[in-house]
């Protein structure tokens, strides 16, 4: 693929999110969510109602109308794809299923060398529903921004060894321990795959990408840097040229940020455990950061909510002055089913009065 050729990227020279992890002023604060798209959205239940999760991800016509919903209902300032990380590898023809209160399950778990070798390349025309709905949101979107997404090559590395979601991650760390070199080319496949479906998403028209790394959390500091660093750096490398933000979000990620901010990410995504100012010192200068309201405090009425984030709002300014390039609103992990989209709707309000 060649994301040099023409593009249906608009120009978006207002949009306060573009703006703010440029280092301009922004017109206002802006804010987003993480799975803000989903199930805290009874319009959402209703237009998912008996049709699976990987299904609903190929069908260009229903990710749009998804990705278009909490825009329409929160005057949020990006949309992001609705998708789920392991699409790209479904896509690519790995036996895999979403299943309900689980997560992931794969049918056959990468641990050895013969299964990374057997392991089916992504070709960009299998994610064509994909590259569809965001044709799709580039003509619905005005001048809201769009975010395109992709798994990181760890997170997708351990749902492929432990065969799904896991609490220690033991197999995926033994075999990172203990075959290296099976390690690296695992990573070193899937860092293709998320590139081969980022550029996609790129080259249909995303005005910015966010690269998932949701259990790195899970390492040291050592381990990340060894194991995990240079495959997402890889990624970000082979997608720069695109001239959009990038944005780099893990959970649990305090110890590792100043790791993650050396991947080649323009924003830095912070989760709540940790102040921003404190995060901004952590990543270092030249970059925006992203966050990070504890996604439990939109259960606790408005007053805990408007404190939290008159707090967030503060640390963020500190953290401008400490260097970050900018900020933007976000939870500091994602939107819980259970919300209240009322609180949502309201918070959006807020953010952008400060």
């Amino acid at each position: 693929m060649n994301i040099d050729t023409p593009s249906p990227r608009r120009r978006l020279p207002d949009a306060p999110l573009l703006a703010a992890v440029a280092g301009r002023s922004p017109t206002r604060r802006p804010v987003w969510f993480m799975r803000q798209a989903g199930r805290s959205l009874p319009e959402y239940r209703k237009i998912r109602a008996g049709i699976g999760m990987l299904e609903s991800c190929f069908d260009a016509e229903l990710v749009a109308e998804i990705t278009l919903q909490p825009v329409k209902r929160h005057g949020v300032d990006a949309a992001i794809l609705f998708s789920d990380i392991v699409v790209p590898l479904k896509a690519a023809g790995i036996d895999l299923d979403i299943v309900a209160g689980t997560g992931p399950v794969i049918a056959h778990p990468v641990r050895s060398a013969a299964d990374v070798a057997a392991l089916p390349k992504l070709d960009a025309q299998q994610v064509a529903p994909v590259s569809d709905a965001v044709g799709l949101l580039v003509r619905e979107l005005g001048e809201t921004a769009l975010i395109g997404f992709a798994g990181a090559p760890f997170t997708l590395a351990s749902y492929l060894v432990e065969g799904g979601p896991s609490r220690n991650h033991e197999k995926t760390k033994a075999l990172m321990r203990s075959d290296s070199a099976t390690w690296h080319s695992l990573l070193d496949r899937l860092a293709d795959t998320t590139i081969t479906f980022l550029l996609a998403q790129l080259e249909a028209g995303v005005d910015a990408v966010q690269l998932f790394d949701s259990w790195a959390g899970a390492l040291s500091l050592a381990d990340y840097r060894e194991f995990v660093l240079p495959h997402s750096k890889k990624v970000f490398d082979a997608v720069s040229s695109a001239g959009v933000p990038k944005i780099h979000f893990g959970v649990g990620t305090g110890e590792l940020l100043g790791a993650m901010g050396e991947a080649g990410a323009d924003v830095v995504g912070v989760d709540w455990r940790i102040p921003l100012d404190v995060a901004a010192k952590r990543v270092g200068p030249g970059k925006a950061l992203q966050g990070n309201l504890d996604p439990a405090v939109l259960f606790a009425g408005w007053d805990a909510i408007e404190s939290e984030t008159r707090r967030i709002v503060a640390e963020a300014a500190r953290a401008v002055e400490a260097g970050a390039l900018g900020h933007v609103f976000n939870l500091g992990h994602g939107v819980l089913p259970d919300t209240d989209p009322e609180m949502i709707t309201r918070l959006v309000e807020l953010v952008h009065s400060l």
